[in-house]
């Protein structure tokens, strides 16, 4: 049997990258990777593929929709077509709203810097959380998605390891104790195993081919 750091190393390789990244994100503690990382968060915690969620992502950033101010400045019908080329028709309407609005309360609220929401809530995580979730169309799965993905460019909230994280690593036959899992993690940036651990949660082919690597480390 494979031990768990095998099956570990065999996960890093076939989905070690977080979904920011897939989306062009940089990873980096400054306004716009931040805002950016929100507004995939709002994108991926919606019922449909986190494929087309990424692609959404990227077709916001190809339209000019950067950052807050952008967003808002925006018409709906503007936000509506970015969305729609990403893929992202079936909840397009609703979802130009949320992120328009959304982007009005965090210029609002902080200036459009969600380090400054940080700060407000002295890095108190669930402070933080219902900071967030008063974003609209980001409710508790859409909190969890955005502290994963930044908990490497905020490391007061790593190791974040959420329910649907532990989903992933129940499935690939890992603990489900996050000490143990980062044990085995080793160096690996948190969130980049968290990223790799929720594509074992929603994908099967993931799991089946680090059993197939795995097995073969063992």
């Amino acid at each position: 049997m494979a031990s768990d750091k095998a099956v570990v190393r065999a996960l890093l390789d076939v989905a070690g990258e977080t979904y920011a990244h897939e989306a062009g994100i940089r990873s980096a503690d400054t306004p716009q990777p931040l805002y950016r990382t929100l507004v995939l968060a709002c994108l991926l915690s919606a019922r449909i593929r986190a494929s087309v969620a990424v692609a959404t992502s990227r077709a916001l950033y190809d339209a000019g929709l950067r950052g807050p101010r952008q967003m808002a400045d925006a018409t709906w019908q503007q936000r509506v077509d970015a969305l729609g080329r990403g893929g992202y028709r079936r909840y397009d309407e609703r979802t130009a709203t949320q992120l328009g609005d959304g982007a009005q309360l965090l210029l609002d609220s902080w200036g459009g810097d969600l380090r400054r929401l940080r700060d407000e809530a002295d890095g108190d995580k669930a402070a933080v959380a219902e900071r967030l979730r008063r974003v609209p169309g980001l409710g508790p799965t859409g909190v969890d998605i955005f502290l994963r993905e930044v908990q490497d460019v905020w490391p007061e909230y790593a190791p974040y390891l959420d329910a649907k994280t532990l989903q992933g690593a129940e499935r690939l036959g890992l603990p489900r104790e996050v000490s143990a899992l980062t044990e085995a993690a080793g160096d690996t940036p948190t969130g980049v195993f968290a990223a790799a651990l929720v594509r074992a949660a929603l994908e099967r082919s993931v799991v089946e081919e680090c059993r197939e690597r795995a097995a073969g480390r063992a």
